[in-house]
């Protein structure tokens, strides 16, 4: 199950200069000074006491998909047109990055070895405006099911932001715990910033300081419209209601999951629901249209698209949505 994706003949080339500069702070530590245990052989479950990390490792004869283009396994077709509904009460937030801009060009006038948008024959060229880049990844707690943290993740990817989420789903044991020792409440979402120190609670507040620090200062019209970008967040959820909101018995990992999506993909969301259910952290790299990560990844691997993981914990880098989802289950649910 695919979302975007060009191919050419793939390169040898190691990790871009940023990952390798996001993965030295993801041992991984949370600025708030309560650490989940990641780089550590137990765990604190609860704030009680303590348990044997368990190993992990990929499913017995699993081998990572090849990516494909377009394509939507038939039993996830009902998943996809449930998360696409977001697309049109949204009027697609989330799907472009700020001071997004698009023209058509002949295909000669994009190198090979640069992204570009191909259909049909045509070729977009995609530029965008962006703020100041954080050094350290902003430190989110929030869950899928929550229209107010889908605000925030919205300007997320359209500021072209890197996140650490610590999802937070009804009745789990850990990082709803962590947010009321370290905010005094459990209420999401809950932003640490640890360039800033700055903490806070309260969409419309997280909002307002991200486009200051990180963008022109300037909130979206589908961000700014109070009691409606509510209602719209609300309607945008009925195809997946539910999802993404309760937690499911799984291992903890060592290292966050790495994750390469943007809010206004449905193939993304409906990767992002499991990660999220089964109180995975993980290290969302914003790749909405225009983002210069989709160079990055291209640089990487050949070719773009997303959803793609890389989980340190078990060595597997992988894309295809309906084979992730599959992958995280049978490597995290505890049976």
């Amino acid at each position: 199950m695919a979302g975007v994706v060009g191919l050419r003949p793939p390169p040898v080339s190691p990790p871009s200069v940023a990952g390798r500069s996001l993965r030295r702070h993801l041992s991984v530590r949370a600025s708030s000074g309560l650490p989940p245990s990641f780089s550590s052989s137990s765990t604190s479950v609860s704030g009680v006491g303590t348990e044997e990390k368990p190993s992990l490792s990929p499913p017995p004869g699993f081998k990572a998909p090849k990516p494909k283009r377009f394509a939507v396994r038939p039993d996830k077709l009902l998943d996809v047109l449930g998360a696409s509904l977001a697309l049109p009460f949204r009027l697609g937030t989330g799907v472009f990055v700020s001071g997004y801009s698009a023209s058509l060009v002949s295909e000669a006038d994009i190198p090979s070895d640069q992204y570009a948008l191909r259909i049909a024959g045509l070729t977009v060229k995609e530029t965008s405006k962006l703020g100041p880049r954080p050094e350290k990844p902003i430190e989110i707690y929030e869950f899928e099911g929550c229209p107010f943290c889908r605000k925030v993740r919205e300007i997320v990817s359209i500021l072209d932001l890197d996140v650490l989420y610590y999802p937070c789903p009804r009745n789990s044991p850990q990082f709803r715990l962590k947010v009321l020792q370290i905010g005094g409440k459990q209420q999401f979402p809950y932003m640490v910033d640890p360039n800033t120190g700055v903490s806070m609670y309260e969409s419309d507040e997280i909002i307002k300081y991200l486009v200051q620090k990180y963008g022109d200062g300037t909130v979206p019209l589908m961000l700014s419209l109070g009691l409606l970008t509510t209602l719209t967040k609300g309607f945008a959820m009925v195809g997946r209601l539910g999802k993404g909101s309760a937690y499911t018995p799984a291992k903890a990992p060592l290292e966050p999951i790495e994750l390469w999506a943007y809010e206004g993909s449905p193939f993304c969301k409906i990767v992002r629901e499991v990660l999220v259910e089964l109180e995975l952290p993980h290290l969302f790299h914003s790749t909405a249209r225009g983002s210069p990560k989709r160079q990055e990844l291209f640089e990487r691997l050949g070719h773009f698209q997303v959803p793609y993981i890389e989980d340190p914990n078990t060595g597997v880098k992988m894309f295809e949505s309906a084979e992730i989802v599959d992958y995280l289950t049978a490597t995290y649910v505890i049976p």
